[in-house]
């Protein structure tokens, strides 16, 4: 999903990218409010985050244009101004959403793919080698084989799933494994990893470890001849 970015502030800017990319997303950033209005005519992201206060035009005036043009693209507003007079001027001049700074990463993504959901901007299913995810049932399958998981081994396989290819912390991980549990150790994230590996090898699917970083889910390596 292809993302711009209006931001005039470089080092947030630089930042919000990296963490975005992180992510999965594409990204744009524009740090003019003029080029950013061209930018959402020419249709340049699946989504807009939108600082209010930036030079060459505003934000506000920014979605009053798009809107009263018939641009349909998703907005979430993220800025500094975080009374409620500011958020009520974002949401009538056709925002979405509304994010003040400072924020949370992980709001800001679930936001974010809430909003793509919402317009039908994510796809509705999601495939890694072999492994299929049906977004609207939550449920995976082997081609049209449906593959049973417990709810924690599901929970985690989602995790990884919703962004293949990129690796997730396991402190996150045991955020969303074990959401009622503030006991658990982070090590029981895995003895679920381990189960779910063995369950993955019909799939030509594997779970790897990066040291540090967390774990991704990949499509196998086929074997050396």
């Amino acid at each position: 999903m292809k993302i711009l970015l209006v931001e005039d502030d470089a080092d947030m800017s630089k930042a919000l990218t990296r963490a975005l990319e992180k992510r999965g997303f594409q990204v744009t950033a524009c740090g003019d409010g003029t080029q950013a209005l061209k930018l959402i005519r020419d249709e340049v992201g699946d989504l807009v985050i939108l600082d209010l206060n930036i030079p060459g035009l505003d934000g506000l005036h920014i979605l009053q244009r798009s809107r009263a043009q018939g641009i349909a693209t998703p907005v979430i507003v993220l800025t500094a101004r975080g009374a409620v007079g500011d958020r009520v001027a974002g949401l009538n001049a056709g925002a979405d959403d509304y994010l003040a700074k400072p924020f949370d990463l992980e709001e800001l993504e679930a936001r974010i793919r809430a909003l793509l959901r919402r317009k039908g901007g994510e796809e509705p299913q999601q495939k890694c080698g072999q492994l299929r995810f049906e977004r609207s049932s939550g449920a995976f399958y082997h081609g049209e084989l449906p593959l049973e998981f417990t709810p924690r081994e599901q929970a985690l396989l989602k995790a990884l799933m919703v962004r293949p290819g990129h690796a997730v912390n396991r402190e996150r991980l045991l955020q969303l494994v074990f959401p009622d549990d503030a006991n658990v150790q982070v090590e029981a994230i895995e003895v679920v990893i381990h189960r779910l590996r063995k369950k993955l090898v019909v799939t030509r699917t594997e779970i790897m470890t990066l040291r540090g970083l967390g774990y991704l889910l990949r499509p196998q390596s086929a074997p050396a001849a």
